[in-house]
C-alpha cells in the first residue's frame, strides 16, 4: 500500500517488542548551527536511556563523520556499543549495510521511533524510506530540528500527510511502558520527571 494510503487503525501499537530507536546524525559540527540542538540532545538522551531499560534497540547513523565530527559526547553512543553507521547519501536507509542490518537483526521490529538532524533533509528521506518498507514511524518532533524552523515545519507536515506518527519522547516512553504495573516504570519515570523544555519544537 502506498504510503499516503496507510490508514490509522492499521498501525502498530509500540511496545518493547515490535519497536526499534532510529538516532540520526547527532553530531558536533552541527551544535551550533541546528535550531534548539542543546534541547534535542537532551530528548535524544532520554530516548536512548529508555530504549536500554526497556531492551528497544538501537542504531546511529553519522553523516561523512571525517567533516562533521562524531555523534556528540553526551549521548555516549560509543561507550553504550550502539552501532554506529557512516553515511554520505541522506536517508539512513541510503546505506545498504544499514538497511541489511535492519533486516538482518531485527526482522520483527517494524516500528521505528525516530528522532536527529536535519528534519527537512536526513529525517525526511528516512522516513519516506521506512514508509516505502512498510514500518510505522513515530517521529519524535521534540527530537528533530533543522537550522530553520520554517524547513522543519513543513517538512512534518508533508510527513505526517505521508504517513508518519507525530509525537513526543515522553508520548514514545509512556507508551512503550502502557501502565504503571510496568516492571521498569519507576525508572522510565525518574527520566521523564524534568519536563523537557518548552523549546517550541512542539508548536
Amino acid at each position: 500500500m502506498p504510503a499516503h494510503g496507510r490508514k490509522m487503525a492499521a498501525v502498530r501499537r509500540l511496545t518493547s517488542q515490535n519497536a526499534l530507536l532510529l538516532i540520526c546524525d547527532m553530531q558536533e559540527k552541527f551544535r551550533n548551527a541546528i535550531c534548539c540542538f542543546p534541547q534535542i540532545v537532551q530528548v535524544a538522551q532520554r530516548l536512548l536511556k529508555g530504549a536500554m531499560l526497556l531492551d528497544v534497540p538501537v542504531v546511529a547513523t553519522e553523516q561523512y563523520p571525517k567533516g562533521l565530527g562524531l555523534t556528540v559526547p553526551e549521548l555516549d553512543i560509543r561507550k553504550e556499543k550502539i552501532p554506529i553507521f557512516e553515511k554520505t547519501c541522506f536517508s539512513m536507509l541510503g546505506s545498504q549495510s544499514v538497511d541489511d542490518y535492519i533486516s538482518k537483526h531485527f526482522p520483527n521490529r517494524k516500528s521505528v521511533i525516530l528522532c536527529g538532524i536535519e528534519a527537512h533533509v536526513c529525517i525526511y528521506q528516512t522516513v519516506l524510506d521506512l514508509l516505502e518498507k512498510n514500518f510505522d514511524v513515530h517521529l519524535v518532533v521534540d527530537g528533530c530540528s533543522s537550522r530553520s524552523q520554517h524547513d522543519r515545519l513543513f517538512a512534518f507536515r508533508a510527513l505526517e500527510r505521508f504517513g508518519a506518527i507525530l509525537t513526543t519522547n515522553e508520548c514514545v516512553l509512556l507508551g512503550l511502558l502502557r501502565g504503571a504495573s510496568h516492571p521498569k516504570f519507576r525508572e522510565v519515570q525518574q527520566l521523564i520527571k524534568e519536563v523537557t523544555p518548552d523549546s517550541g519544537l512542539c508548536h
